[in-house]
């Protein structure tokens, strides 16, 4: 392909670009000569398969008869790609294409050595039934995964460059028949918007979308699954695949989003309803749960039948610290154990933290610095956040149970009150690209009624 509106100097754009990647040892200028054909090919050779450029350009060159064979045979090849500038040209040059001069046209092939297309099981997701492969690092790899889940011909996929110096790639994805136009353009705008130096992960991404920097919780939703990426394109929502990433971005997301998990699709009626009520059982236990303790114990014993004030009052003797100062301690210590669990090597990280906590917690309540009750439950809030599914919302949960216990430990029952509806006013005041965070479904618009989004 020529470069566009303007008439093309090959000499000067194959030395501008040889130029510019100079002075690095892995660019190769090979000019290929035989009787009267010939070629010559530019490329970095740390990313480009050696294996493909030999079988696709380089052994026809010399198979073939004549230099209008080569011509025909190069302009006929699918991984051709379109020239619109010396600059794109350089760009994809550093990603693994390669550039064959032949006459006075510069061609551009995407042949490049891809190391991170393994597919991997689902380990930050996992599920007991339906598919266990998750996406991997190669954008070309998860947009393949994607499109074999997903047949309709009104999937559209737009790749973009996010990120000044790092020109990742960015496969922004949606079905035309059912996606938002106002969430749609709204997320390409911030897209557009973004003035970052370094884009390296779809976790930094999301950061850098979220509209406050200070957010307490997720408005969009990472995941690593391929049927949930599915499941959300139907659903109207807008997916964000960033190259070098084994995650992906579904926005917008609202916080029923975060309490769903994909074996909800799978199993049975009654079992199903039975799990998301253990979820939102654990989501209010770990939130509520140590605020409760708190104000119980030093505000409000009376809502508490006499013999089990009693017996908390027992386990206290000898304790210290006022239950705030206890019911802190044990958090912190259960955060430390967690944290530990997540950055020990795996050979270590079960026994680690299972040790430290069955000796802390039974030398702490020994040495008289936490009750008995406390361990309980400290353990149970533990167990309780493990069973969101989702980690964005997990941890954020584990932070408000923190302004709940303050709260608490102000005012009792009636701080906690207070926190629990402050907390509600913020979740109802956020929202996610336009749809409303307690929003209790997503509507889906009909593909006969649709208006359908021109891809830009």
């Amino acid at each position: 392909m020529l470069f566009k509106n303007r008439k093309p100097n090959v000499e000067e754009e194959l030395e501008w670009l040889i130029n510019e990647l100079k002075p690095s040892s892995d660019i190769l200028h090979k000019p290929l000569r035989l009787e009267d054909k010939q070629i010559e090919l530019v490329y970095i050779k740390s990313v480009v398969d050696g294996a493909q450029l030999q079988q696709i350009v380089i052994k026809p060159f010399f198979e073939l008869a004549s230099e209008q064979h080569v011509e025909a045979y190069l302009k006929s090849l699918p991984n051709q790609q379109d020239v619109t500038s010396k600059e794109q040209v350089l760009l994809e040059l550093t990603k693994g294409s390669v550039v064959v001069r032949l006459k006075d046209e510069l061609l551009l092939f995407d042949i490049k050595k891809v190391n991170t297309d393994t597919v991997r099981e689902t380990n930050i997701e996992p599920t007991i039934i339906g598919p266990q492969y998750a996406l991997s690092e190669d954008i070309g790899t998860n947009l393949n995964l994607i499109r074999q889940r997903y047949h309709k011909p009104s999937l559209t996929v737009e790749t973009v460059e996010v990120g000044k110096k790092s020109q990742q790639s960015l496969a922004i994805i949606y079905d035309m028949e059912y996606v938002g136009e106002k969430v749609l353009k709204q997320i390409k705008s911030k897209i557009e918007s973004l003035d970052q130096p370094v884009i390296q992960s779809s976790t930094q991404l999301q950061r850098f979308l979220n509209g406050r920097k200070r957010s307490m919780v997720p408005t969009m939703m990472m995941t690593e699954r391929t049927d949930r990426v599915v499941y959300n394109l139907a659903s109207g929502k807008v997916i964000l695949l960033l190259d070098g990433s084994p995650t992906t971005i579904i926005a917008p997301a609202v916080f029923w989003d975060f309490m769903t998990s994909m074996e909800d699709n799978y199993g049975l009626y009654w079992v199903t309803k039975f799990s998301k009520f253990l979820r939102y059982l654990g989501l209010f236990t770990s939130l509520i749960l140590p605020g409760l303790y708190v104000a119980a114990t030093s505000f409000n014993p009376e809502v508490f039948r006499v013999e089990l004030a009693l017996s908390i009052a027992g386990s206290r003797i000898g304790v210290p610290y006022p239950s705030f100062v206890e019911v802190l301690f044990m958090l912190i210590f259960m955060e430390l154990l967690t944290e530990a669990s997540i950055r020990l090597p795996k050979a270590v990280t079960g026994t680690a933290t299972t040790v430290g906590g069955l000796i802390l917690g039974t030398a702490a309540t020994e040495a008289a610095l936490a009750s008995n009750i406390i361990i309980i439950i400290v353990g149970a809030v533990a167990i309780s956040t493990f069973v969101i599914p989702i980690n964005e919302m997990s941890f954020a949960i584990r932070l408000v149970r923190y302004l709940l216990l303050f709260a608490a430990t102000v005012a009792g029952l009636a701080g906690l009150a207070l926190g629990l509806i402050g907390i509600l006013m913020y979740l109802v005041s956020r929202d996610s690209f336009g749809q409303p965070y307690l929003k209790l479904f997503f509507e889906k618009k009909k593909a006969e009624t649709a208006t359908r989004v021109k891809p830009s």
